[in-house]
């Protein structure tokens, strides 16, 4: 893997320090997120990844405040450029969401409204919160912004309704959505799962080149560890609601420190390497239930590595800037 070059040391344009989210079910609080700590720096995109109900997706909720009524939020810190979010009001919340951050969802189609032009939803958050310029502005802004993601033609787009694009232009309009204000910081839950392989890797590229000539922070949210190895610049691998493994794209693929981690980069297809019609590499297990107390290392059932003191307090273990909560200091190889 070719490492995506560092931008400069900036300030960080998100903080967020021992978040948790706990969700109320039947049969107790569901441990959604826990203690999970992280920070991402202007120019900068973090990859937050791991399987499917790992929690990356209702981390990326509760700094936006997305939550649903039935979750409830803690963190120690959660800041946007300095600004307190667990001390905002709802109102100052809303002046922030789609202003100085902003988010693209999974399923665009989900996402945009089937009763309203492209055209009117992209304006409707300029006017909302950049509205001094009137109609005509929020407009310029939009077509703008349409052929900077690469959607031809943009002007007539605008009155059309999202069912008349494909997939793939759905998901760039939705980007063009989030990036109508200028934020500071983007956050992109599973922008391309939806998209076949093909337009898949365009979007990936747009959004790389946006962050760049634009940048902002961004925070990729993924389970495909391929993606993350062409865009990032640091990885927090996460499992069971945690951080298990936080450093730079290029440590983490080089020298993975935690067994969950490992056995995810075991799943990617090495071409070369990968016998052609075989099988991929798997991780046996699912993800624990994380309903009531969670005690010690929550992927011990899964590690071949496991030991009696894995049931105990889990340590973590750090390498200047690559941390990961293992008993183990070096894995076997």
């Amino acid at each position: 893997m070719s490492a995506v070059p560092k931008p400069e040391a900036a300030a960080a344009v998100l903080e967020v320090e021992g978040l948790s989210v706990d969700i109320a079910t039947p049969h107790g609080a569901l441990r959604a997120v826990r203690d999970v700590s992280f920070s991402v720096a202007r120019g900068e995109t973090l990859c937050i990844v791991g399987e499917s109900g790992c929690g990356k997706s209702i981390t990326s909720l509760a700094v936006m405040s997305l939550l649903p009524a039935a979750a409830k939020r803690r963190a120690k810190k959660l800041s946007l450029l300095g600004e307190d979010l667990l001390a905002a009001s709802p109102k100052r919340v809303n002046a922030l969401r789609g202003n100085r951050m902003a988010m693209i969802f999974q399923e665009p189609m989900t996402a945009l409204n089937p009763a309203y032009t492209i055209g009117n939803q992209l304006m409707e958050s300029y006017l909302v919160h950049r509205g001094g310029g009137g109609a005509a502005q929020a407009r310029e802004r939009a077509i703008e912004l349409l052929g900077k993601v690469g959607i031809a033609s943009a002007a007539e787009r605008m009155g059309q309704y999202p069912h008349q694009l494909s997939g793939g232009l759905r998901q760039r309009v939705m980007i063009a959505m989030a990036l109508m204000c200028g934020p500071e910081l983007l956050i992109a839950d599973e922008p391309s799962t939806a998209l076949d392989v093909t337009i898949q890797a365009q979007i990936l590229r747009l959004l790389a080149d946006l962050q760049k000539d634009l940048g902002i922070a961004m925070v990729l949210i993924t389970h495909d560890l391929g993606v993350v190895a062409r865009i990032a610049h640091r990885v927090a691998v996460m499992y069971a609601g945690e951080i298990v493994e936080e450093g730079t794209a290029e440590r983490i693929f080089a020298s993975p420190h935690h067994p969950y981690t490992r056995g995810l980069l075991a799943c990617i297809p090495v071409p070369g390497r990968t016998e052609r019609g075989g099988r991929l590499g798997t991780i046996a297990g699912t993800v624990p239930s994380l309903v009531g107390d969670v005690r010690g290392c929550s992927f011990r059932e899964r590690c071949a590595y496991a030991r009696a003191e894995c049931g105990a307090a889990v340590p973590v273990q750090s390498e200047g800037a690559h941390r990961w909560r293992c008993i183990h200091r070096e894995l076997p190889s």
